[in-house]
């Protein structure tokens, strides 16, 4: 039996998500050092074990400990768990490059891709890290809010990474009686599937918010699934990933469950709420806002056939009305269904 050699991890992001994974970590008894960027944040989980900004009600381990430096975070850990917004990814492993030993393995729970570049979280850390941590790079993925995980629902997602045997390593060290972890290798296919997934939700959320009922949510969905699919497998990516829990599972979730920031944005602009008006009263980044200006982009460069993300991208960057948006879907040139690759 494989048997983990990871006991001290660093977590960089104390979000809601990174603060539900570090807990996670810390509640097995592993040695856990959170970097908080938020000196509010800070306070509150040093003095009340509450990360009561983004996680609220939510006791946490006593040996889950707050810092406020990398070099402090990084110091004698085996793992280093990313968990900020993809925008900040770069700038985040440029401060943290000095302090990575060579034994340290790096694992991403981002999902988005960086506008300009158009490169997933991967690609960014190539280009800045050298090989050698990139060889047992990996990503986390797939349906999971982090209020539920945090409160011990039963939840099942993804470890991405093309070293099979560390990924391994990587699925007991996560598991949890109520938190089941696959793996695959194809890191390509998770990382795309758990960004495009989040366009595909502020579809669902504008249709929902324009009232236009569950059969167009459920097409939104099945042909979201279908775009999706056609860009990753453009980029090399299995398609039979995006019918697993990195994909479908994700896209469900995110689309249908009223904890989805993505969601939320599209329901608010459905129901006439400008989009300054709705990043300016959340908490917390709404990760397909940005990433629908990389796939918009992305999809053009590989020629593949993207509707939803184009309508999205239209709406929230053209000032485009959603109402026009979903007419425009619907009323598109028909084509037929021929078969999954086809989509």
């Amino acid at each position: 039996m494989i048997k983990s050699t990871i006991s001290k991890i660093a977590v960089i992001g104390a979000g809601s998500w990174g603060t539900t994974l570090a807990n996670l970590l810390a509640d097995k008894g592993l040695i856990v050092d959170l970097w908080v960027r938020e000196e509010e944040v800070f306070n509150q989980i040093k003095s009340k074990g509450i990360n009561e900004f983004f996680l609220p009600g939510i006791k946490l381990a006593l040996n889950l400990r707050p810092v406020l430096s990398y070099k402090e975070a990084l110091h004698e850990k085996d793992l280093v768990l990313i968990v900020v917004p993809s925008h900040v990814v770069r700038e985040v492993l440029m401060h943290i490059k000095p302090y990575l030993q060579p034994h340290m393995c790096i694992i991403s729970a981002t999902k988005g891709i960086e506008n300009n570049t158009l490169m997933t979280m991967s690609q960014v850390a190539e280009s800045i890290l050298s090989k050698k941590y990139m060889d047992k790079y990996a990503c986390l993925s797939g349906p999971s809010f982090a209020n539920e995980v945090s409160r011990k629902f039963p939840t099942a997602v993804t470890i991405a990474c093309p070293d099979i045997e560390h990924a391994k390593i990587l699925q007991l060290l996560f598991y949890r009686k109520f938190f089941r972890i696959y793996i695959i290798k194809d890191l390509t296919g998770a990382q795309l599937g758990g960004a495009l997934k989040n366009i595909i939700a502020i579809a669902a959320g504008a249709s929902d918010g324009l009232g236009f009922g569950h059969n167009a949510r459920a097409a939104l969905i099945t042909r979201g699934l279908a775009e999706i699919t056609r860009l990753g497998v453009s980029m090399g990516a299995n398609p039979l990933t995006f019918s697993g829990l990195a994909g479908l599972g994700d896209l469900v979730l995110t689309c249908t469950g009223d904890l989805s920031r993505n969601r939320t944005v599209g329901l608010k602009m459905g129901k006439g709420m400008g989009l300054k008006e709705i990043t300016s009263s959340m908490k917390m980044v709404a990760e397909g806002i940005k990433t629908t200006k990389s796939a918009y982009e992305l999809s053009k460069k590989m020629g593949v056939d993207m509707p939803i993300t184009n309508q999205v991208y239209q709406i929230l960057y053209k000032g485009k009305d959603p109402t026009a948006a979903v007419r425009e879907l619907m009323t598109r040139e028909l084509k037929e269904e021929l078969d999954f690759h086809t989509l």
